[in-house]
């Protein structure tokens, strides 16, 4: 099996919500928050890749509630 690249540009409509362990949730329409990922850069594009073997995120680094809610307060 291969990789997916997904690149894709929101255009100030990515949307997130982010429900923590208790159930909280944090929501986020707008821009794609830094920090978290899913874009190298703050803005407007999401970039990733996915290994289709195994339906993980290429280099994805494992985020606390902390990290998550704190980039996604930066955009609201």
């Amino acid at each position: 099996m291969g990789i997916l690249k997904v690149d894709a540009k929101c255009s100030d409509l990515c949307s997130l919500i982010y429900t923590d362990k208790e159930g909280k949730q944090i929501q986020s329409d707008g821009y794609v928050p830094e920090g978290i990922g899913i874009g190298e850069f703050y803005g407007d594009y999401i970039e990733m890749e996915i290994d289709m073997e195994t339906g993980q995120i290429q280099n994805w680094k494992p985020l606390t509630d902390a990290q998550i809610i704190k980039s996604i307060k930066k955009v609201q």
